[in-house]
C-alpha cells in the first residue's frame, strides 16, 4: 500500500531518484559507515537486520544464531524480509533516496536490482566497505549478533571477488570504496567520504523518465 505522505514528499526530497547500494561482508562495519558517511542526508536505509533483531529479541531467541534455533530463526528473518520489502515499495512510490543494504555476495541480485532502479529514473551507485578476513572474524565475534566463522569467511570471499564487477557495473565514478580495516580516529576518512556521496547526492537528476515522473507529479499538484 502507497503512503500518502511519502509520495507528498518525494517530489520535494533533496535525494530524489538517488540509490546508494551498501556492500560489504559481516564484520565489516557497514552499519557504522553508514551512520557516519550519510547521516543527515534523510536518505532512507532499506535493511531488514534491525526488524529480524527486534523479533529474536521479543521472541527470545539466541544471538549467536545456534543451529538448532534455525527454524523460528528462519520464520522471523522471513517476516522482517516481507516488512523490509513493504517499506521499500512506499519509499520507491515516492522516489525517495535510498540506502539499500546487504552483504554484497550476489552479485546478479544486486546488478539486477539496480537495473530496474535505472529503468525508473534512478542514479545508482555503491558504498563499498572492505577490511581483511582477520578483522571481520573480529568484528563478528565482538558483535551481540554473531555468525558462524565459517560463514564470515565464505560471505568475505563471495563479497572479495566481486568488487571488480561491482566497479563496472557501477561505473569509477559512482562506486565508493571505504578501507575500514583501522579506527578513524581523526574523522578524515568518513569525512571525505561523506563528500563523495554529498556530490553525487547535489548531481542534477537528468534521466528523462525521472525528469517524466516530476513533471507528471507537479501537474497532479497543479490541479
Amino acid at each position: 500500500m502507497k503512503n500518502f505522505k511519502e509520495l507528498q514528499e518525494g517530489l520535494y526530497d533533496p535525494n530524489i531518484f538517488k540509490a546508494f547500494f551498501l556492500a560489504g561482508g559481516p564484520g565489516s562495519g557497514k552499519s557504522y559507515v553508514v551512520k557516519k558517511s550519510t547521516g543527515g542526508t534523510g536518505m532512507k536505509i532499506v535493511n531488514s537486520d534491525d526488524i529480524f533483531e527486534k523479533y529474536l529479541k521479543k521472541a527470545k531467541l539466541d544471538f549467536k544464531m545456534p543451529a538448532g534455533e534455525k527454524g523460528p530463526r528462519d520464520v522471523l528473518r522471513k517476516k522482517a524480509k516481507v516488512i523490509t520489502d513493504k517499506r521499500r515499495d512506499n519509499y520507491l512510490a515516492g522516489r525517495l533516496g535510498l540506502i539499500i543494504d546487504g552483504t554484497g555476495k550476489d552479485f546478479g541480485k544486486i546488478s539486477s536490482q539496480a537495473a530496474g532502479l535505472k529503468q525508473i529514473g534512478y542514479d545508482t551507485h555503491m558504498i563499498f566497505v572492505n577490511t581483511t578476513l582477520e578483522v571481520a572474524l573480529a568484528n563478528n565475534s565482538n558483535r551481540a549478533r554473531q555468525i558462524p566463522d565459517k560463514d564470515v569467511t565464505q560471505m568475505w570471499k563471495q563479497v572479495q571477488s566481486n568488487i571488480g564487477k561491482f566497479q563496472n557495473h557501477f561505473g569509477p565514478k559512482n562506486f565508493i570504496v571505504v578501507d575500514n580495516d583501522m579506527p578513524d580516529l581523526d574523522g578524515r576518512l568518513f569525512d571525505h567520504v561523506f563528500k563523495q556521496v554529498k556530490k553525487l547526492l547535489t548531481r542534477k537528476v537528468d534521466n528523462w523518465m525521472a525528469k517524466a515522473w516530476m513533471n507528471n507529479e507537479l501537474r497532479k499538484k497543479q490541479r
